[in-house]
């Protein structure tokens, strides 16, 4: 009884031993078995492949290791730079797309309009052209999908005109005073995207460039305006470069080269892994001389700012405006096998006064991109004297002119944001798009007359005559916003030349909006005043 007695008291015990030795036993082999698998000397270099292997080997389920490299490498690349980036596969097509400047599809620019795609206006020299397709018509259906409803959106439409160069589609378009759709076998071509958004003369001396991005064949694009600019008679240039991203170096250099001495240093690049690399000008430029304003923003970045520097610090042009975005990093696009690319950033952009352009990123990418905000919060954008860091460190332009660093292209003549005419009557208008309906509206229905109009100023006569502002006032009142008599006297000059503009570009497109949207463009209107001034110019001196 007693044995019986001791073996009931220990029996437990020893069990539970035998199962934590058992545990940790088959523990111990599975690690043994597991640690065979990794290399004797494991670094940091493999050990990312090491988890996904033995992921893939060993975890209890199933799992999408490809999903979860491509969704580990973005959070790898954020302890950099926050323009170093992980281009997956399906995005390379429209990357490129941007930056080679051309695409396939059938050539028309589109707007949807009560949800309904409207073409605004025709490639010319496109696929659609040739064929007849005009402004104005209604795109109802792409092959056997209907175009048609709250369901449609830009990307939709992309996705169904889009396609490789030789490719076949068919469009059902409506027009008006026809009853049946018009069907159309549209061969894709290739279709070119602008870098020049719009070239035209502002006067009889002054001749106006507005650059979007800086693209595979911007310097084409350039040359071909600035020769129509000088067959016009223009004899000094404003180039506009606000809102534009950057793109590629190779454009600038020839594009700033034209208006630069022979050896004039335009820009230089030092990385940690790379020697110090200058970009000359290669030969007295075809425009050297020439009176030359650049306008800059708070969105002017990267290859738009080398351009903007280049031109300050050579004493070659005036650059007008507010402090430019600040990003001043060199990226080499490297491919993977799967179609994917890393843009990784190896060096440093510089001034020609030795000014770094990019800001500092040490924070993190969130407080970078949040520095716009805090730029408009602190006023930088209303007053120059409340700038800063900016006017910390002093450089010196070719003619000894002082130049401040701490990131981004300071203006010559600074121009604060004009927000006179804000108003929360406008914000409602803008808010549901009543502006830009009622202009396309009212080109559509009056296009054949509107037509026999070639200019801005053209445009700007007639619907001044005709009250265009008060017909929009009584539409926007029977769409939900009644007119506010005080939000109207702030914004009123706004609102109708925005009317005139938006008319003018469904007509004729981006230069008669522009000629007449200048009209309440600060910037422009004091490059102009600049111009015509009586001071010297940057260029001048």
């Amino acid at each position: 009884m007693e044995n019986k007695s001791r073996l009931s008291t220990w029996l437990p015990l020893i069990v539970a031993l035998t199962l934590i030795f058992g545990v940790w036993l088959g523990i111990k082999l599975q690690t043994r078995r597991l640690a065979a698998l990794l290399p004797t000397q494991l670094s940091s270099k493999n050990k990312l492949d090491m988890v996904i292997n033995l992921v893939e080997g060993n975890y209890v389920d199933t799992v999408n290791s490809r999903k979860m490299v491509e969704d580990a490498i973005p959070e790898v690349l954020k302890q950099l730079d926050p323009h170093t980036v992980y281009i997956p596969a399906r995005d390379m097509q429209g990357v490129t797309e941007e930056m080679t400047g051309n695409f396939g599809g059938i050539g028309v620019q589109f707007s949807i309009q009560n949800d309904t795609v409207m073409v605004i206006d025709v490639v010319s020299g496109g696929p659609s052209q040739k064929l007849g397709i005009m402004a104005g018509d209604r795109i109802v259906k792409v092959g056997d999908s209907t175009l048609v409803g709250k369901n449609v959106k830009n990307d939709l439409v992309f996705k169904k005109l889009r396609g490789p160069k030789g490719t076949n589609v068919k469009v059902s378009i409506l027009r008006k005073g026809l009853p049946d759709l018009l069907s159309f076998n549209i061969t894709r071509g290739d279709i070119p995207i602008n870098s020049v958004d719009v070239s035209y003369m502002i006067d009889n001396q002054i001749g106006y460039i507005k650059i979007g991005r800086f693209a595979e064949r911007t310097y084409e694009e350039y040359m071909a305006a600035l020769a129509k600019l000088d067959s016009a008679g223009a004899g000094e240039i404003i180039i506009d470069l606000r809102g534009n991203p950057g793109g590629y170096l190779s454009a600038v250099i020839r594009m700033v080269n034209e208006v630069l001495d022979q050896n004039e240093l335009i820009v230089y690049t030092i990385g940690r892994t790379q020697p110090k690399r200058e970009y000359r000008a290669e030969n007295k430029g075809r425009y050297f001389g020439r009176k030359v304003v650049v306008l800059v923003d708070e969105y002017t970045a990267s290859a738009s700012e080398i351009f903007a520097g280049a031109l300050q610090d050579n004493d070659r042009g005036t650059v007008i405006g507010r402090r430019t975005f600040g990003k001043g990093l060199v990226q080499e696009q490297i491919p993977f096998f799967d179609g994917s690319a890393i843009r990784l950033t190896v060096a440093r952009y510089y001034t020609p006064s030795g000014r770094c352009i990019q800001r500092s990123y040490l924070k993190g990418t969130d407080d970078y991109y949040a520095d716009i905000t805090r730029r408009y919060v602190h006023g930088e954008f209303e007053q120059k004297d409340s700038i800063h860091p900016a006017d910390t460190v002093k450089y010196y332009t070719r003619l000894k002119r002082v130049v401040y660093g701490g990131g981004g292209i300071m203006p010559d003549l600074f121009v604060p944001a004009d927000t006179s005419g804000n108003s929360s009557y406008l914000f409602k208008l803008l808010q549901k798009g009543l502006v830009y309906q009622y202009a396309f509206n009212y080109a559509d229905k009056h296009r054949e007359e509107l037509k026999k109009l070639k200019s801005g100023a053209e445009f700007v006569s007639l619907l001044k005559k005709r009250n265009l502002l008060a017909e929009f006032l009584q539409y926007a009142s029977q769409n939900g916003v009644a007119t506010n008599e005080q939000g109207l006297k702030a914004s009123g000059k706004i609102i109708e030349t925005q009317l005139m503009a938006y008319v003018a570009r469904n007509i004729i497109g981006e230069e008669g909006f522009y000629s007449i949207i200048s009209d309440i463009d600060n910037t422009l209107q004091e490059a102009v005043k600049t111009l015509h001034g009586k001071e010297k110019l940057v260029s001048e001196r």
